[in-house]
């Protein structure tokens, strides 16, 4: 994904990036169209997730993460931009006919060749299952965080790094690219009524009137751990990820 910066002519595009990609239009049989749900509201009408809203429309595609055509080779045709995600999609075309999406995978270029398979060779973008270790139906495997866990040995792992790298090296440089993606302006609970939000209310320009940072449901929040306790997966993991 490479990242490149406007000539400066207006505010918007002196703060703003675009990432170079390939334009090409996706294939009929691999879209679909989707409710936009995407409000932040729930079946009554409540906001349950803030700055949400609005937004272009766009259609799904149907992302390969199966990977189950085995061992037959495939080719890369097209690299486009997905409105759903922030990676790039290839359209990889099957010797067998087959046309696929799969994730972008980083270095991959038009013209190469993937497969998925249990001898297949460790290349850029192939699908292959890699035992560290093995424990009974698991294996152990420790991931870029640094957490340890077991996973099932029938799994497969991808070959590489998805190819959105630099993303966060974006920068939209206006208010209305953020409107396009379906995000609203985040206002600060300080500047809130205290109807509004446990932040609110006082005279001018006045703390937050507590010991820690808050929700605006009341939950603490910055710092506070939010995983569920007794999570079905907690079992799964040996060592918890490294900050």
């Amino acid at each position: 994904m490479a990242i490149h910066l406007y000539k400066t002519s207006t505010p918007s595009t002196r703060n703003g990036t675009v990432d170079s990609q390939v334009k090409s239009n996706p294939r009929n049989n691999l879209i679909y169209g989707q409710h936009h749900c995407g409000k932040g509201r729930n079946a009554r009408g409540i906001i349950t997730a803030g700055h949400r809203g609005g937004g272009h429309k766009r259609l799904y595609r149907k992302i390969d993460f199966r990977r189950n055509e085995k061992d037959i080779y495939g080719r890369i045709v097209t690299i486009e931009y997905d409105p759903n995600r922030n990676a790039y999609i290839c359209l990889i075309h099957y010797r067998d006919g087959e046309k696929r999406y799969i994730l972008h995978p980083r270095g991959a270029i038009i013209g190469d060749t993937i497969v998925s398979g249990t001898e297949v060779p460790i290349k850029m973008g192939n699908a292959l299952a890699k035992l560290i270790a093995k424990e009974g139906k698991s294996a152990t495997l420790k991931l870029p965080s640094g957490e340890v866990r077991l996973i099932s040995k029938n799994c497969s792992a991808t070959v590489g790094q998805v190819g959105n790298v630099g993303v966060n090296q974006k920068s939209l440089g206006r208010a209305g690219s953020k409107r396009w993606l379906g995000k609203r302006p985040v206002v600060r609970g300080v500047v809130m009524n205290p109807v509004d939000h446990p932040h609110g209310g006082g005279e001018g320009r006045a703390p937050i009137g507590r010991k820690k940072p808050t929700t605006p449901w009341g939950y603490p929040a910055l710092g506070k751990r939010s995983r569920k306790r007794n999570k079905y997966s907690d079992n799964l993991i040996l060592r918890r990820r490294s900050k």
